[in-house]
């Protein structure tokens, strides 16, 4: 006897999911250029259509065709992101996603009896480890060799590339919108607008600066500390290391010799310190400021470029005030929609609310433009 519908529609989504998973996993495995870390997400993504695989025997099972089913436009954004910048571009956005889903099939009699909710919570293990969030390497057996590969990423850099942009668009729109409400010229309006896009940009590029040197520098003193420490007192900095790893499950003979064995040869004792100790990457120390700066820039102006687009091609009045929100309300949405890739919530609802977000703080300063233009007009 046939499944009822719902049965049906939860089997198909689950297929869905595994198959986004794989192909995702398959993108990080190709983008990967440490080898052994590419075959840890090829491994996952083997399990990912053995899972896959699993859903569609239970639909036919229940009497139903398997639908022919490709990656969503999620899954495929992100394995484009992932092999034109690397994993870490997209490594936290996973990570998110899989700490979300990793209780997904533990009220699923079908997925319990299949073993799944345990391959599921490994999975999320294993790739918070790879993130650089892992508190035990027990958790993950083989992947303590991993320790450190991911750990300088500091963030997602996916969600800052569409805050940054939101930032520009929403205040420069509110900027635009309220010089606009005080019923100044076109030409004002576009100066105004200019002003606010340079303005904001250099500010948010600045304190991007100083926030990554800053950093830098407080991470430069703390790995002189460490190889300080190292220098005059060897045996102490060889015990913090092995407790070290015995608090992330290492049996504590192991875990003696593996720091007996680094500490050795100092400047890979050094490293070992600096990424196990402090959780610092000495090769990337937070990274570039310049490139920082420059980045957070571009983002901010791209964003705050939509709002003046109708004045730079000479529109004036309302049909400008208009246009202006007409392509800022899309830029609005496209940017909500975007979030989805790192909440996995949906895309529509989510451009609907950076849109009310957007206009709502449009309307506001719009209003008070309108009340300063009407008082200075006396």
């Amino acid at each position: 006897m046939a499944e009822p519908q719902s049965d049906r529609s939860r089997f198909t989504a689950n297929i869905q999911g595994e198959i986004d998973s794989a192909a995702l996993y398959r993108a990080l495995s190709e983008a990967e250029a440490n080898p052994q870390l590419a075959q840890i997400y090829v491994k996952l993504a083997a399990v990912e259509e053995e899972h896959a695989a699993f859903w569609a025997r239970e639909l036919e099972k229940a009497g139903h065709r398997v639908p022919s089913l490709r990656p969503s436009l999620r899954s495929r954004l992100l394995s484009f992101l992932a092999r034109r910048f690397g994993p870490g571009m997209v490594l936290p956005t996973v990570n998110t996603l899989e700490q979300i889903d990793s209780g997904q099939y533990d009220k699923q009699t079908e997925a319990v009896a299949g073993g799944l909710p345990q391959a599921e919570r490994s999975h999320a293990r294993i790739i918070n480890a790879l993130a650089g969030g892992g508190n035990t390497v027990a958790e993950v057996g083989s992947l303590a060799r991993l320790e450190g590969r991911h750990r300088g990423l500091g963030g997602n850099a996916l969600r800052a590339a569409v805050l940054g942009a939101n930032d520009g668009l929403v205040s420069n729109l509110s900027l635009v919108m309220g010089v606009a409400g005080a019923a100044l010229s076109s030409h004002v309006v576009l100066m105004t607008g200019l002003a606010g896009l340079a303005a904001g940009a250099c500010s948010m590029a600045m304190g991007e600066w100083l926030s990554v040197a800053t950093a830098r520098e407080s991470y430069e003193r703390q790995i002189a500390a460490e190889a300080e420490e190292l220098a005059q007192v060897p045996e102490e900095e060889q015990e913090e290391l092995a407790l070290i790893y015995q608090a992330k499950g290492i049996p504590e003979d192991t875990a003696r010799t593996m720091a007996a064995q680094l500490i050795s040869n100092k400047e890979s004792a050094l490293d070992t310190l600096a990424r196990e100790e402090l959780g610092i990457d000495p090769a990337e120390l937070g990274g570039s400021p310049w490139a920082a700066a420059g980045t957070s820039f571009g983002l901010f102006a791209a964003g705050a470029i939509f709002p003046i687009l109708p004045y730079l091609f000479g529109f004036s009045g309302l049909a400008a005030v208009a246009g202006s929100l007409f392509v800022s309300g899309l830029a609005l949405m496209g940017i909500g929609a975007a979030t989805a890739l790192f909440t996995g919530g949906s895309a529509f609802k989510l451009a609907l609310r950076s849109l009310g977000f957007g206009f709502g703080a449009a309307a506001l300063t719009f209003a008070i433009g309108k009340l300063i233009g009407v008082a200075v007009a006396g």
